[in-house]
């Protein structure tokens, strides 16, 4: 489809909302007739600038309980597997990287769905080589290409670029979405309302 409006997908390997919105965005998106950009990053730094040094789920328990609660009501009503991957967050700092470095190849999506499903229905480590191998493989990529892409000192600039870029236009929790006329929206609860912006605007 010729011109389509395009949304990006700011999302974080270790968040957990980021995993609801990744599962169902594409097919959503594609429904709608709107373009996705995936945009990893990590979110810990905008956490830390915030004074926080850990995930608010953590940091205020009655928010974890109730953020745990909800994943497993919105999984269960989309026959989703959840499993609470430990440790929470998850060090996702090279999954990031391993992500950013396959933007242009085009796997970038299918190696997130992998990467999600495995830290969040089968609660693997994401941190772990072997979990980011498989998630590799999977999406139909080289993992030893894009492993060493990804400590390549051009795809550490870019990611932290893109989270320079994320603080700069006011993101602050993941995942987030952002219209190309700059509107943002935070949640996986308002994945519909984007994608609706994004077609009809205001």
């Amino acid at each position: 489809m010729p011109n389509r409006p395009v949304l990006d997908f700011w999302f974080e390997f270790a968040s957990p909302y980021s995993f609801l919105s990744a599962l169902r965005i594409e097919a959503m998106a594609e429904a709608a007739g709107v373009a996705l950009r995936w945009r990893p990053f990590l979110i810990g730094p905008i956490f830390a600038a915030q004074g926080w040094s850990t995930s608010p789920f953590n940091l205020f328990p009655s928010k974890g309980r109730y953020m745990w609660r909800d994943l497993e009501r919105q999984t269960a009503r989309s026959g989703v597997p959840m499993v609470k991957p430990s440790p929470f967050p998850q060090n996702s700092l090279v999954a990031a990287r391993i992500a950013l470095a396959g933007r242009e190849a085009g796997w970038l999506p299918a190696f997130s769905k992998a990467l999600f499903t495995a830290a969040f229905s089968e609660g693997r480590n994401i941190a772990e080589e072997a979990v980011l191998n498989a998630a590799l493989r999977q999406a139909g990529a080289d993992p030893g290409a894009a492993l060493s892409a990804s400590r390549s000192e051009e795809v550490k600039g870019r990611l932290r670029a893109e989270i320079e870029y994320a603080k700069s236009i006011g993101i602050f929790g993941a995942p987030t979405f952002v219209t190309e006329d700059g509107e943002l929206f935070w949640g996986d609860d308002r994945l519909e309302e984007a994608l609706d912006w994004s077609r009809h605007g205001r």
